[in-house]
């Protein structure tokens, strides 16, 4: 019976102004759903207090003081789907379709913005700061641990690449909120946790970084592109290396160490480290040629806790479980040793 008094009614409420577009139509073409609470009233003539407001079929229950009614609702109600209904919405008409292509990894690259004059206002170390590269580093697993479907990401000095998996649906696969989304939770980190890596040395100003999205359709590509990411960490390392012992310890100004390194090769700028510093560059940190490379690993955690047994006393017992976890790496991912070490990272191309 309720069902069929509630399909089609009429209501008129006798207040000052109106507060509802009263209509008779039926009642399952409202969507009115996730209301906690509703308070209504004009000029105190009414208070109704609406504590549970659920339509399901034909059937809806009211608290207060009304009787069963369908109400049209202005623009005072929003449901928690579906944005207000206005003659403004067409202005949605102008947002592009940024949804990336699927079956194809998402790399979100960050690059931090104008970090010469970051690095030099913080009194960086040269030419590496173990601190700052940390910092990177703590960043990244926390964007990692934010959104799961990063399977991997690769860092060096004020950079890092993360690569979702070619199945995410994070935010629809939107490549602005993917973007957005990590740059957002890099910089917030970088700032959160820069006194656990820089201690009481304040932080002068807020870093920025700027982030692009590049897809990648094949295994082969995505192993080329960070392939080509170290190949840069290497490259720019080398120079560095050698650009600041000709200065701290050659003796040199910045000027003149360009000057002695211009159209120098790899095996030039290995051959000034050797003979004039007896530095074996290979003998560097890993960290430094290498880079950070971080993928998620299962590690046994024993925890001690304690338990009560069948007829014996509380006692302490070691338990033991697997959890997956954001680990380091500094080692070469050109070649097929690491890949081959850790099959699960990538998904078969024949998907």
């Amino acid at each position: 019976m309720l069902g069929k008094l509630l399909s089609s009614v009429n209501v008129v409420f006798e207040v000052p102004e109106p507060l509802f577009v009263v209509s008779e139509v039926p009642l399952r073409q409202h969507s009115l759903t996730d209301y906690t609470q509703v308070n209504v009233c004009a000029e105190d003539t009414y208070d109704i207090k609406v504590d549970t407001l659920m339509l399901i079929g034909k059937a809806c229950r009211f608290v207060g003081r009304v009787r069963p009614f369908v109400v049209t609702p202005s623009a005072y109600f929003f449901t928690s789907s579906n944005m207000a209904k206005s003659k403004f919405e067409y202005v949605r008409n102008f947002e592009t379709d940024d949804t990336c292509l699927r079956n194809c990894y998402i790399v979100v690259r960050l690059d931090g913005r104008n970090f010469h004059k970051f690095a030099e206002q913080h009194k960086f170390t040269k030419p590496n700061d173990n601190r700052a590269l940390g910092l990177m580093s703590r960043s990244a697993r926390s964007v990692m641990e934010e959104l799961e479907d990063i399977v991997i990401a690769y860092g060096q000095s004020d950079e890092f690449s993360f690569v979702f998996k070619r199945t995410s649906t994070w935010f629809k696969r939107r490549a602005s909120k993917l973007m957005t989304h990590v740059t957002s939770q890099f910089s917030s980190s970088y700032v959160f946790y820069w006194r656990e890596f820089f201690g009481d040395q304040p932080l002068l100003f807020p870093p920025s970084f700027d982030g692009r999205v590049v897809l990648y359709p094949s295994n082969r590509n995505l192993r080329d592109y960070l392939s080509w990411r170290q190949a840069d960490c290497h490259i720019n390392n080398l120079y560095n290396t050698v650009f600041w012992t000709l200065v701290q310890k050659g003796g040199l100004t910045t000027v003149q160490a360009e000057d002695r390194l211009k159209g120098t090769l790899a095996a030039d700028k290995n051959e000034i480290l050797f003979s004039e510093f007896d530095i074996n560059y290979n003998n560097e940190s890993a960290l430094h040629r290498k880079g950070t490379t971080l993928i998620w690993e299962k590690r046994d955690e024993t925890v001690t806790k304690r338990m009560k047994l069948p007829d014996e006393e509380e006692k302490d017992v070691p338990v033991t479980r697997s959890r997956r976890r954001v680990q380091a790496y500094h080692c070469d991912i050109i070649g097929d040793e690491f890949w081959d070490k850790h099959p699960d990272i990538l998904e078969d191309d024949d998907r």
